[in-house]
């Protein structure tokens, strides 16, 4: 009797996951899976953080660090999904297009699936960025001064690209 339950609870998700995806191509296992993965190593931080710190106390996030860990969670993220010194990390999951913008490649997501799933989230600086910021948020907690530090380095680097568009912008409004 559980067999059929299980059978019958299997059969109506995958009938709902057609319904939903209609004529699309939407991985939604492969989402699943990502999301259950992110749940899964929050709860994993979360329990570890308590283990550490049986005293009460929590990282002390002020107003600046919201600041550098945005600063730095925008830069890292674009980094991981636009730039061409880390396409290698993206290839298995990606196709190269040419390139999208200043120092960012275009990609095209192959495969289907977890492997489709993947490149949709590693390609979408949007998407990765509550991975990052989630890294970030933890690192503050096991070791801040090191996460400050390296927050800073993103941060200055955003930063300048900014400064760089913008200078870049600025000499074509002179010609």
């Amino acid at each position: 009797m559980a067999e059929e339950t299980t059978e019958e609870i299997k059969e109506t998700i995958y009938q709902e996951a057609e319904a939903y995806r209609g004529d699309s191509d939407q991985p939604l296992g492969g989402y699943a899976a990502m999301v259950a993965g992110y749940a899964g190593l929050v709860g994993a931080g979360l329990l570890a953080a308590r283990m550490l710190r049986r005293d009460g106390r929590t990282a002390n996030v002020g107003p600046w660090d919201l600041v550098l860990m945005g600063l730095t969670t925008h830069k890292v993220s674009r980094m991981l999904a636009k730039d061409a010194v880390t396409s290698p990390f993206r290839a298995f999951f990606t196709r190269f297009q040419g390139v999208s913008a200043p120092a960012e490649l275009a990609e095209e997501v192959r495969g289907q699936g977890g492997r489709r799933a993947v490149g949709e989230l590693i390609t979408c600086p949007f998407c990765v960025a509550q991975w990052i910021a989630t890294g970030y948020a933890f690192g503050l907690v096991f070791a801040p001064t090191l996460t400050r530090g390296a927050g800073a380095v993103f941060s200055s680097v955003a930063v300048s690209d900014w400064l760089q568009l913008a200078y870049v912008r600025l000499q074509k409004a002179q010609e």
